[in-house]
């Protein structure tokens, strides 16, 4: 079976669909396994998760999706994404509300565990090094653990000698699973921070046991258009242009 791995879509509406029918020109995938954040930051909230739900999928809680719904304080948020999470308050309907307020911090689907941030804290921390890493595959008892969060595509490997490695993940990789385990993050949809404003996700086959990344080029221009409509904060509509 094969299973399409996403995150941070981050209410980004353009770049969703777009994922979406790249799935689709792949050859389509068994089910969506989603890693959180479904809004936040974009002009799209309610599309985005109403596009999600019509998919059949998994999802895990990300920290703007509670934030949005009153479940954590914006206090710990960044000023621009304090503004854009009330306005996204806003912009719910209230089956959005229930559906964000049922969604789990971890599932265990297969040989996976899906988090938001990471084993250790699913909500709240940032893969972004190896010595962090390292520490968090004590927190999970599957072979391969998926994160997202940083908005960044990486790949931690942890062998028998309890050596971690982290890498970039790209797309001319075609990462095989094989005895070693594993965290990986498929950078994001609708907000990547890699210095590639393309949106990032990935594709899981089982039979093959190999994901590969995949990055799509969107209308950034038409979510920039509509977040000045709404007033939403300059500095998130210009980082769009530059994957920051």
């Amino acid at each position: 079976m094969r299973y399409a791995i996403i995150s941070d879509i981050h209410a980004n509406l353009a770049a969703f669909s777009v994922v979406l029918d790249d799935i689709k020109r792949q050859g389509g995938t068994e089910q969506i396994w989603c890693l959180g954040d479904t809004i936040g930051y974009g002009p799209d909230p309610h599309a985005c998760i109403e596009l999600l739900r019509q998919t059949n999928h998994i999802c895990v809680a990300g920290n703007h999706d509670l934030a949005a719904i009153g479940r954590i304080d914006t206090a710990a948020f960044n000023p621009d994404a304090a503004v854009s999470c009330h306005w996204t308050a806003q912009q719910l309907s209230p089956a959005d509300v229930e559906y964000l307020g049922k969604l789990p911090l971890v599932i265990q689907k297969d040989d996976f565990t899906l988090v938001h941030g990471s084993p250790r804290e699913p909500i709240w921390e940032y893969l972004t090094s190896t010595s962090l890493a390292k520490e968090n595959f004590a927190y999970f008892k599957s072979q391969f653990c998926l994160v997202g969060h940083s908005h960044v595509p990486l790949v931690f490997s942890y062998d028998e000698n309890s050596t971690c490695i982290g890498r970039r993940f790209l797309t001319d990789i075609q990462l095989t699973l094989g005895r070693d385990r594993l965290i990986i993050n498929p950078g994001s949809v609708g907000q990547p921070r890699d210095g590639d404003p393309r949106a990032s996700y990935a594709i899981y086959d089982s039979a093959t046991r190999q994901v590969r990344l995949h990055r799509i080029p969107y209308d950034i221009t038409s979510t920039q258009n509509k977040m000045i409509k709404h007033g939403l904060p300059m500095p998130l509509v210009t980082r769009l242009s530059y994957g920051t």
